[in-house]
């Protein structure tokens, strides 16, 4: 085995001390570089492109070559190189195309001769979008975005620019990496990602992702689906003449080739579309090159400009393949002002790879067992794009501090500054931030920490009407316990300043994570105990701030109450499939309490508080008991693809639905429990995306008791209601109904709650309105028990308002009642969407 190794190393060394460079500039008449022009060796893929500077290398056996350059919007240019000395210079200096008019007789009502080059390439866009069964090639990404602002400070809270990266001015490079891949590729929808080596100034995971942009799709995706989640249509699609005007710019010869230049004009605002310039192919009708965007004023959400530079070479007599590719973005909002470029150089195209059947497995991206271990020789040995000025500079002053800090990470002196420079606790921070302190500790020659949180006295309060102005105290230390593993201890300390009733629990969380049959996965455990008070609806659908604005300002109080004194134990376990299985056990002496207050800001005597005890459960007693519950589901998603790092898998998502399903065991005459009952759950949900038509979301669940010989209220089916003006739990809750009204023991039930969010569809048709890029959002949420207890909801809604606030009008059919109408708010949209995520 050494052997074979020593002879693969041999031969390595001796194509690396044989590779010759061939450098040089690319400018155009006037000398000005041409950042991103495309350099390759005549007859191949093999090649590079200039960086921003118009700066270019190409490593190169000895031997004859013939040197492409070309730029779009200038004349191709070829020039031989005999390769026989270690570094040569070979500059060029491209000149301006020599754009030609076709004469062409246009009649009255007639149109721009582009058309009709237009609608040939639609025609060829199926054959070239399926001409390739499957390919192989190589990739070179570099990524870097760079800051030319950063404000004082943002949303209050002062910004460190230091830890941001950039000067004191809010200049500086704060994202640079590279990487090698290789792809593999089969139609119609399989892709495979290996990294070969990837490297991120500073450390840590550089982009290594390729962003695959294809115009010969119908539906483009340009970028991340949040910033463009309906997609982009091509200027090629098959309905793009509905979307888009022509004109031809003129023509030119290259290569023997007739290429047109084409106009892309975009014909309403406010719709998913391009505007730029493409070439194409006379006679072939194929794509040559794209310069296209996307601005604002056309659903490009957060970024102000996106700009797609492509340039298709010939892989074969017939095949043309995407050769560099170079997506630049601006962005100038909230006072920061940033933009980036996002290079993709491909070669070594096989079009004919002949890919065995089981090739494409669920691992969608694969990192190589070395990918991070390269030494700086290596990647300037290998790297088609040289590195810019600023590009040197980052890499050298943040790998080296980032040397410097693994170097001192060990250090006593290290470790005394790292406790000694923590930010002492404020009177601000216990009573309203939050106060922590950090234990930092040596562990394997690095610094890790312990640390102590404690929330702040004012957002602990709470206020209902059973314990009147509730005082807190909620401490929690988390200890680093390994590196896979941490322990979480949490303390919950409340006393009702009306009933005198404190109440306090404990709450310890251990994490860690392990393989079952080489099998990553992670465990969680969490024993808990004491006395609490909790909702009678344990997914707890009124919030503590909700409560307290109604309970306190309009005298309505929602929150229905009970204490217990409990203990609970938790096992989950994620497999690396992302499924997940969870058991439980949790014992209950629960007991009935009262309101002790009626206290509001405002005095209204048309008004009373109801009792604590569920008014709509009035005739269901709930007197002081014991319960002894066990709980277990089973959450499953399909298709799960996969990101595989040297040590482990990465669930990475699926197009196929989430399924769960949930038991819950009353065992009764075991420490003195009452309860008798089996309960089930099945739910099914998912998110669609359909592109320009708009996502849509459901979730389903059918469920009932089979046995409900003692089910008390904490114990019952309760339907997510919602009574206050705002919601959060869109797919799990009913935005008007009461909150125990429906309330059962019943064999069955099903639930319905679909939603359709349109995404500019319909709104960007409406002049002025258009502009403030608010989406419609329409759907229904209904539950059924039998012909006495059913609910239905319709609602309509806008949402992205300020890219993070949803608007509902939702009327509600309530069993035996009148249609009840209101209007609920809640995030929605770009920002809204990730509140929502971080609320969960």
């Amino acid at each position: 085995m050494m052997k074979y190794l020593s002879t693969l190393l041999c031969i390595l060394i001796s194509g690396y001390c044989q590779a010759n460079v061939v450098n040089g500039r690319v400018t155009d008449d006037k000398d000005q570089p041409l950042p991103f022009a495309t350099i390759f060796i005549k007859g191949t893929t093999t090649g590079t492109t200039t960086n921003a500077a118009g700066q270019y290398h190409l490593d190169l056996p000895p031997g004859q070559y013939t040197i492409v350059c070309q730029y779009i919007g200038f004349r191709r240019t070829e020039l031989p190189v005999n390769v026989n000395a270690p570094t040569q210079t070979l500059n060029f200096r491209l000149q301006p195309v020599n754009m030609q008019i076709r004469e062409v007789v246009v009649k009255a009502g007639g149109e721009d001769p582009a058309y009709a080059i237009i609608r040939q390439a639609i025609k060829k866009r199926q054959l070239y979008h399926d001409q390739v069964k499957e390919y192989t090639c190589m990739l070179y990404i570099k990524s870097a975005v760079g800051m030319q602002n950063v404000p004082t400070k943002f949303l209050g809270t002062k910004i460190d620019k230091t830890e941001m990266g950039v000067d004191s001015t809010g200049k500086g490079m704060v994202f640079l990496s590279e990487s090698i891949t290789k792809i593999s590729a089969r139609q119609p929808d399989k892709i495979k990602v290996e990294v070969i080596s990837s490297r991120k100034s500073g450390g840590g995971f550089g982009l290594t992702f390729p962003a695959i942009i294809s115009f010969y799709d119908n539906n483009v995706e340009a970028v991340i689906t949040q910033m463009g989640p309906r997609g982009y249509i091509s200027p090629i699609a098959e309905n793009a003449l509905a979307f888009y005007k022509y004109r031809l710019e003129g023509t030119f010869i290259e290569d023997g080739k007739t290429i047109n230049k084409i106009k892309v004009i975009p014909r309403r605002k406010q719709e998913p579309l391009f505007f730029g310039d493409i070439f194409i192919t006379d006679g072939d009708w194929r794509i040559h090159s794209t310069d296209l965007f996307l601005t604002s004023e056309y659903q490009l959400e957060l970024m102000d400009t996106l700009e797609i530079r492509q340039t298709h070479v010939p892989v074969t007599a017939d095949i043309w393949r995407v050769k560099d590719q170079v997506v630049r973005i601006s962005f100038n909002k909230f006072g920061f002002r940033m933009g980036g470029s996002f290079v993709n150089v491909y070669s070594d195209y096989n079009v004919h790879p002949n890919l065995p059947a089981g090739f494409f497995d669920k691992v969608f991206l694969k990192y190589d067992t070395a990918y991070d271990k390269q030494q700086h020789a290596y990647w300037d040995s290998i790297r088609p794009v040289p590195l810019e000025p600023a590009e040197i500079k980052d890499y050298h002053e943040k790998d080296s501090a980032a040397q410097a800090e693994r170097d001192s990470a060990a250090s006593k002196y290290r470790l005394a500054t790292l406790q000694k420079k923590q930010k002492p606790v404020k009177l601000t921070d216990i009573l309203w931030g939050g106060a922590r302190h950090k234990y930092y500790f040596r562990r394997d020659s690095a610094i890790n920490f312990h640390q102590l949180y404690v929330k702040g006295l004012l957002k602990s309060l709470k206020s209902n009407t059973v314990e009147g102005l509730a005082l807190a105290l909620e401490p929690e230390l988390t200890i680093n316990t390994s590196e896979e593993s941490n322990l979480r201890i949490a303390s919950f300390i409340r006393y009702g300043l009306s009933n005198t009733h404190l109440n306090a629990y404990t709450e310890i969380n251990f994490h860690n994570s392990s393989r079952i049959s080489n099998r990553f996965g992670h465990n969680d455990w969490k024993l808990a105990g004491g006395k609490r008070i909790s909702q009678f609806n344990q997914d707890n659908p009124i919030d503590n701030i909700a409560n307290e604005f109604y309970t306190l300002f309009l005298k309505e109080n929602y929150m229905k109450l009970y204490e217990n004194w409990f203990g609970n134990l938790q096992y989950s376990r994620t497999f690396q499939t992302n499924d997940r299985l969870t058991v439980g056990v949790n014992y209950e002496s629960r007991i009935p309490v009262e309101n002790t207050t009626d206290f509001v800001f405002f005095k209204n005597d048309r008004k009373q508080f109801t009792p604590n005890h569920p008014q709509e459960l009035a005739n269901v007693p709930f007197e002081r008991h014991q319960a002894l519950v066990a709980d277990v589901s089973f959450t499953y998603q399909p298709g799960q693809q996969f990101i595989e790092l040297p040590d482990r898998k990465i669930p990475l998502g699926s197009k196929y639905p989430t399924f769960k399903i949930s038991y819950s065991k009353g065992i009764p005459n075991v420490a003195n429990s009452i309860v008798d009952f089996d309960k089930w759950n099945f739910s099914v949900q998912d998110n669609m995306n359909f592109k320009l038509l708009g996502e849509f979301r459901y979730h389903i669940g059918v469920g009932g008791f089979l046995n409900d010989k003692n089910v008390q209220i904490p114990d019952y089916q309760h339907f997510n209601g919602n009574q206050t003006f705002y919601n959060m739990k869109y797919l799990n809750s009913f935005q008007l109904a009461p909150y125990y009204q429906y309330s059962t023991t019943a064999s069955f039930y099903t639930t319905a709650n679909v939603e359709h969010h349109f995404n500019g569809l319909l709104t960007n048709k409406i002049p002025l309105f258009n502009r403030l890029k608010w989406n419609l959002v329409a759907g229904a949420n209904a539950f059924y028990v039998n012909s006495d207890n059913n609910y239905v909801e319709v609602f309509g809604g806008l949402e992205n308002i300020f890219k993070m606030i949803r608007v509902d009008v939702v009327a509600g059919y309530q069993s035996k009642q009148d249609t009840r109408i209101g209007v609920r708010v809640g995030f929605g949209g770009i920002l809204g969407n990730v509140v929502k995520f971080n609320s969960r």
